[in-house]
């Protein structure tokens, strides 16, 4: 169960707050080899790998007009569940929409910003304990309204060879056509590189393991665009003597069952509160049919004792949470004071899992602290923004002075002649 910490010294939270570490060592070498083999041999390195690790012979990686029928398999309840997130979150992120506003700097100069769709993605969606077509959800909404001309999607197959009916059903919605059927580090590989049957994208995005994770850090090294460097789940809860046991347990368990590198942090300025709330992870572990899961991710996880609530703000906002859960009377207010978090779910009744389907803000997240200067996965993560200045001939002659005695200033004659010679006559 959860390690309970009693009042530590500010000298001592570096220790306290560090997450279990990801030792890349071993699984680098490996995913080195994996990108340089679909580097070289691509689509055939693509079936010798689905063959070793998904235990599948396939032919053909992309999802053809049988399979695409397998969508309408999902039960009804299901299909409402998927259009109202994707309603949701495309209500959210179309928002994010800035309109082109022009500045004149200066008579005669003017300058804009323009946000230009990135023209080709990949999106990875594991699939591996669960299929996580929510994550289709997060990532596919905000490229289709960013308006990326390609959209590839790999997901690995199910045992039957097959992706998930779910999944190809938010891909339907959601109008994403393009989906091959790979998974782990050689996926990364493919759409990194590009092979016969796969094109090279510019950016890519989606969660993943360590192999996944170190494979994505690796062609970002190599100059290709990520979503943001990402780690195990994570998730915090500030509560007071207001709080409820029995949904601060639940909200651990939420995070607790993703995996055994899960962590899950309470931090409270009540001992009575982290006593009922072990009690309640207690109660409700034993109708987990994940708890096992959950039980070891709990080992690595802690409960803080601390002096008061603006303590325990100082300590989330050094631990920066990819989640933050606020369970306090005055959470509105607590809210406010965070400046490090990846996403803040504020009172009793706003647990982290609405945030993870269908409230409608994404759930690709900073983690492992990166939240301290990373944002989530938003509608911006799908463009570039592109600044763009026009002037006129008064505009340069207003300008030029500045302009030609800073270059000068930096040893830069080029740069001054660039001016000086469209004003000479």
């Amino acid at each position: 169960m959860m390690q309970v910490i009693q009042y530590p010294k500010k000298e001592d939270w570096d220790a306290l707050l560090k997450r279990p570490s990801q030792d890349f060592t071993t699984v680098k070498n490996i995913v080195q080899n994996i990108l340089n083999d679909v580097k070289q041999r691509g689509d055939k390195a693509l079936k010798d790998y689905t063959k070793q690790f998904d235990k599948i012979e396939l032919d053909n990686f992309l999802i053809d007009d049988e399979e695409w029928q397998t969508a309408n398999s999902i039960p009804h309840y299901l299909r409402e569940a998927i259009q109202l997130s994707i309603k949701n979150v495309s209500a959210f992120h179309a928002a994010q929409k800035q309109p082109v506003q022009k500045i004149e700097t200066m008579p005669g100069v003017v300058c804009w910003r323009k946000s230009v769709a990135i023209d080709k993605v990949g999106l990875y969606i594991p699939g591996g304990t669960a299929p996580l077509f929510s994550t289709l959800i997060m990532l596919g909404v905000p490229a289709k309204l960013a308006g990326c001309k390609e959209i590839i999607l790999c997901t690995p197959p199910q045992k039957n060879g097959w992706v998930h009916p779910a999944v190809l059903y938010a891909a339907q919605q959601i109008g994403i056509t393009e989906i091959y059927k790979i998974g782990g580090a050689q996926a990364i590989a493919a759409m990194a590189y590009g092979t016969e049957t796969i094109n090279k994208v510019y950016k890519i995005f989606g969660p993943g393991n360590q192999y996944i994770t170190c494979a994505k850090m690796l062609v970002n090294a190599e100059g290709l665009a990520i979503d943001m460097p990402a780690g195990p789940s994570e998730v915090a809860v500030i509560a007071d003597e207001f709080a409820e046991p029995e949904f601060i347990a639940a909200d651990l368990l939420s995070q607790a069952e993703h995996g055994k590198d899960s962590q899950v942090i309470l931090v409270a300025d009540n001992e009575n509160i982290i006593a009922k709330t072990i009690q309640a992870l207690e109660e409700q572990l034993k109708a987990l049919p994940r708890k096992d899961i959950a039980i070891e991710a709990l080992q690595n996880s802690k409960a803080i004792l601390v002096n008061d609530l603006h303590e325990a703000v100082k300590l989330m906002n050094e631990y920066a949470p990819e989640h933050l859960i606020i369970n306090c009377n005055n959470a509105e207010a607590i809210a406010e004071q965070i400046t490090n978090a990846g996403s803040v779910f504020i009172g009793n009744y706003s647990p982290e899992s609405v945030g993870d389907y269908a409230s409608g803000t994404n759930h690709t997240l900073p983690t492992n602290g990166f939240a301290k200067a990373y944002s989530g996965v938003s509608l911006d993560s799908f463009y570039k923004k592109i600044t763009f200045q026009q002037l006129t001939k008064q505009g340069l002659q207003n300008i030029d002075k500045a302009v030609t005695t800073l270059a000068e200033a930096e040893g830069l004659q080029a740069h001054a002649n660039a001016v000086n010679v469209r004003l000479k006559n």
